[in-house]
């Protein structure tokens, strides 16, 4: 179960510490796009998600989005925050990770992954050991297959919480 635990939990990718993220040692920040960044309705990011990617970028992070959606969903993120981008990722697949630390040159404990999702953002990031961020969804309009996740998802939850690991709510870093 530990391979679901997330290294760190936050309410939003606004709420995550990424001045101690750059403490540790943290190079490389990979977002997933859908219910992380935007809700999956926006087909391109507002000013509050330019501003974000702004100021991350100032800071020297390098930046990118793996995306288990098509190219047309993720494109205009990636071309209005001008940062890289992996489309049909297939997530937990370790490929596109690896695809963005070579592109960036940096090693596993420089790399956090930002995600909604334990099956797929999680579990992806902790099998190559980066840093694992979950945050909440942003919103309940999803598409099918990620329904078909939360349905695992909650069970894993469950078994987390039990174990006394993991608790829906509880904010850590």
């Amino acid at each position: 179960m530990d391979i679901f635990r997330p290294d760190i939990y936050q309410k939003s990718i606004y709420s995550i510490n990424y001045q101690k993220l750059k403490k540790a040692g943290i190079k490389c920040l990979i977002f997933d796009l859908d219910n992380t960044i935007a809700p999956k309705q926006m087909e391109i990011p507002d000013q509050k998600i330019l501003n974000f990617f702004g100021e991350l970028d100032e800071m020297g992070f390098y930046l990118a989005i793996i995306s288990n959606a098509s190219k047309k969903r993720v494109t205009p993120f990636k071309e209005k925050c001008n940062i890289n981008s992996a489309y049909h990722a297939f997530k937990p697949s370790k490929k596109k990770y690896l695809k963005v630390m070579d592109l960036y040159h940096v090693k596993d404990i420089e790399v956090a992954c930002i995600g909604d999702q334990l099956l797929t953002d999680v579990f992806g990031a902790n099998k190559l050991q980066l840093t694992s961020i979950l945050v909440n969804p942003i919103n309940e309009n999803e598409m099918f297959l990620t329904k078909i996740n939360r349905f695992f998802e909650k069970k894993i939850i469950k078994k987390l919480t039990k174990k006394g690991l993991f608790k829906k709510g509880v904010y850590y870093d």
